[in-house]
């Protein structure tokens, strides 16, 4: 069972994590580092809904929605999925066409058109087999985390400080800057199109038909989710604390990726900073662009029963996500950039209710899970991050809505 979650963990360190992680660090220091552990957290235990929901009813979430909900909550379901799939492939689209930029000096609007096609190549790979393609996207991810270990080798934090970050301090989020931020890390975190994608991918795996098979299915996949997301916990963690230790009151916040690769270099002393930095957010977008088309089909596919091919649905999705990074690109020019990234992670959060919900809904059915059905503990811990995300996008609304009146 071991694989599919790395290629839904990959969604969780890409360059939408690193811009918002990178604005927390730098503005508040290891302020927010609880929020990322939180979050991660919660990701932990609706991932593993994932694995059970798919082990259990051999349908993912999206079937699952089209299946056992009321046939006028299917297509809004599936635009607010859609909504939130273009989200993270705009993120990833202009995280790698920054890299490209800090790699090799390619214009920026280059980079995004560029960018368009450049999976193409990878989701080529499909065509020998889902394992292969997993073990591109684990060498990826190991490639990411080796790079930010040699970071934090290179800044040597204060460590004492990094562990008074992951104490929670909800009185933090009344600030509003920092309760965006908040909701930028959970959306870019906590993705929704993950948990369409990763009740899917559990079923690529088989197991025999014998009494308990299904129960060890479960053990192995849930196993499978855990260090996965841990190691994404651990990118996510060390981006923010790469910030928070490099740039909050040594220099102003610092926002832009652009503007953290120039900065690494004279503050840690060496060059290598700077490459590693580079070389990691291109792998990061690089890998996570991968995920968002596998989760683009199963969305499609489970809600309307359409089945478009790999590189259709790739350029449908980065054709949709182009629209947006061109026009920021070419109207507000680079420095854009920063706010667009944070932006479609808020996004995301936003959307993920909506996918979130009905997870915790069916796996707490026993009609449906059978042996699989959700124990009480999980299912109270359940709806508690149902509702821990629905008050954070709450509180983001309200706060909104009197920044619009009070303008």
């Amino acid at each position: 069972m071991c694989g599919p979650a790395y290629l839904v963990a990959v969604g969780y360190m890409d360059p939408g994590n690193w811009a918002t992680d990178l604005a927390a660090g730098s503005r508040f220091g290891f302020g927010l580092l609880w929020v990322v552990a939180l979050s991660s957290l919660m990701a932990m235990v609706l991932q593993s809904l994932c694995c059970r929901l798919g082990i259990a009813t051999g349908q993912d979430l999206a079937q699952g929605c089209r299946t056992w909900l009321p046939p006028g909550w299917r297509l809004p379901l599936w635009l607010l999925a859609e909504v939130a799939i273009v989200a993270c492939d705009l993120a990833e689209l202009v995280g790698s066409a920054i890299a490209l930029q800090l790699l090799f000096g390619l214009p920026l609007p280059w980079g995004v058109l560029l960018t368009a096609a450049d999976t193409l190549l990878l989701l080529a790979l499909q065509r020998f087999g889902m394992r292969r393609l997993e073990a591109l996207i684990i060498a990826l991810v190991a490639l990411i985390g080796a790079c930010f270990a040699i970071e934090l080798i290179l800044l040597q934090p204060n460590w004492p400080a990094v562990a008074a970050g992951l104490i929670p301090q909800a009185a933090s989020l009344r600030d509003g800057e920092q309760l965006y931020l908040a909701a930028g890390i959970l959306g870019a975190t906590v993705m929704p199109h993950n948990l369409y994608l990763h009740s899917s991918l559990v079923q690529t795996r088989r197991w025999p038909g014998q009494p308990g098979a299904s129960q060890r299915a479960l053990r192995f996949a849930t196993l499978d989710a855990g260090l996965a997301l841990s190691l994404a916990f651990l990118v996510n963690a060390a981006i923010l604390i790469l910030a928070g230790g490099a740039f909050h009151q040594a220099v102003a916040p610092v926002d832009d990726l652009r503007q953290a690769y120039r900065l690494l270099t004279p503050l840690l002393g060496t060059s290598l900073a700077s490459l590693l930095f580079a070389v990691a957010l291109l792998a990061a977008g690089q890998s996570a662009t991968i995920t968002a088309t596998l989760a683009g089909q199963v969305v499609m596919e489970g809600f309307l029963s359409l089945k478009l091919l790999d590189w259709q649905r790739r350029l449908l999705t980065r054709a949709l996500a182009l629209i947006p990074a061109m026009a920021t690109v070419m109207l507000l020019g680079d420095a854009a950039t920063a706010q667009l990234l944070v932006m479609s992670q808020v996004v995301l959060s936003l959307q993920l209710p909506f996918a979130v919900i009905p997870l915790v809904h069916f796996c707490g059915q026993r009609g449906l899970m059978g042996e699989l059905r959700s124990p009480a503990w999980l299912r109270a811990l359940s709806w508690l991050c149902a509702a821990v995300i629905v008050l954070i996008n709450t509180a983001l609304l309200l706060a909104l809505l009197r920044l619009a009146v009070l303008k």
